[in-house]
């Protein structure tokens, strides 16, 4: 006969939180990562590729 071990921790079950959601800022609120694209530092050949990769199919 196998004598009963004791049961694995479980974990904690996530705290339910009752503030307003809206209160909170979101990504949203910022203006970090609006088509910005890190490291342009004002390069033409880098401003160019940007050019032709954004254009419109209707602009070619």
């Amino acid at each position: 006969m196998t004598t009963p071990s004791a049961p694995e921790p479980r974990e904690p079950k996530p705290a339910l939180i009752f503030d307003d959601p809206l209160d909170q800022q979101s990504s949203d609120d910022t203006d970090r990562g609006w088509g910005e694209r890190p490291g342009a530092g004002g390069d033409s050949a880098a401003d160019l590729k940007r050019f032709l990769d954004e254009k419109p199919p209707h602009h070619l």
